[in-house]
């Protein structure tokens, strides 16, 4: 699978959870388990109850997510 294979959304962070994960709520409903991608933990970028996020999932498992960017 490429990387173009990814479907790219927006969401709101609902909660924080350990290990830098998060519930985010999608805009058509679905809460999804959501990670930050590596260059967001190597800039140190803070994520909070309420922030706007696009996210990056795959098409084979719709229950995960990656944190790509947090928008303003």
């Amino acid at each position: 699978m490429a990387k173009e294979d990814t479907l790219k959304l927006e969401g709101v962070i609902e909660e924080l959870l350990p290990n830098m994960s998060f519930k985010v709520a999608l805009e058509n409903g679905m809460t999804v388990l959501a990670h930050l991608c590596g260059k967001m933990r190597m800039r140190n970028i803070r994520v909070l109850v309420g922030d706007k996020v696009m996210l990056e999932m795959s098409p084979y498992d719709l229950t995960k997510a990656r944190i790509i960017y947090r928008l303003k």
